[in-house]
């Protein structure tokens, strides 16, 4: 589980290490007045700091991005981090730069609903097609269960069995028994289903 924000540099970077592991992750969004999350990671943890994880599998709880990356690579890969990854206050840098073009993308609480389940994607991170998906999940405060494909990935395969073809973002709500793909069409999709003011 990870409490994160999605323009957040510190955030970015663990998102990224996700995406290297090829982890399936499940994310609570908290954006800037999120009522749900952001709380509750101050209850859990004791501070109101992004990100923050707590890995199910081990009971270990954490803040700061550069703990929970080499954490990461400790328990769920060879200990090894990317050279990006581990370059200190470069690697915030290029992790902010990564995100400025869409600044106050991902950021903002819209007014929701929160579902009785999960939302489930499977995306990665450095496609900008599964950022806009995964930014209204975030500005929506959506829990969703990431499964993490990026290039080199069996989970592409196990797509293209399943579904005929390979394309991401692709979304499968079990509260609905949507499933779909399409950035936009996910966009407006949540927004429909999840805000409580569509526009």
């Amino acid at each position: 589980m990870l409490a994160k924000t999605f323009s957040c540099p510190f955030c970015r970077k663990v998102r990224e290490m996700v995406a290297v592991l090829d982890l399936d992750v499940l994310f609570y969004p908290c954006p800037q007045k999120g009522p749900t999350f952001r709380p509750k990671v101050l209850e859990m943890g004791g501070k109101k700091q992004f990100p923050y994880m707590v890995d199910p599998n081990t009971g270990v709880a954490m803040y700061e991005s550069d703990d929970i990356i080499k954490y990461l690579a400790d328990t769920y890969g060879d200990g090894t981090i990317p050279i990006m990854l581990s370059l200190g206050l470069f690697t915030t840098i290029t992790a902010g730069l990564a995100t400025i073009w869409r600044i106050w993308k991902g950021s903002s609480y819209t007014v929701s609903k929160l579902p009785p389940q999960p939302i489930e994607i499977w995306a990665y991170e450095g496609s900008p097609f599964c950022k806009i998906a995964r930014e209204a999940l975030v500005e929506l405060e959506l829990p969703h269960l990431l499964h993490s494909c990026a290039r080199g990935s069996p989970k592409r395969q196990e797509i293209f069995k399943k579904l005929g073809l390979f394309q991401v973002p692709y979304i499968e709500d079990p509260n609905t028994g949507v499933k779909m793909f399409e950035s936009s069409e996910i966009v407006e999709y949540l927004k429909a289903t999840y805000s409580l003011y569509p526009q």
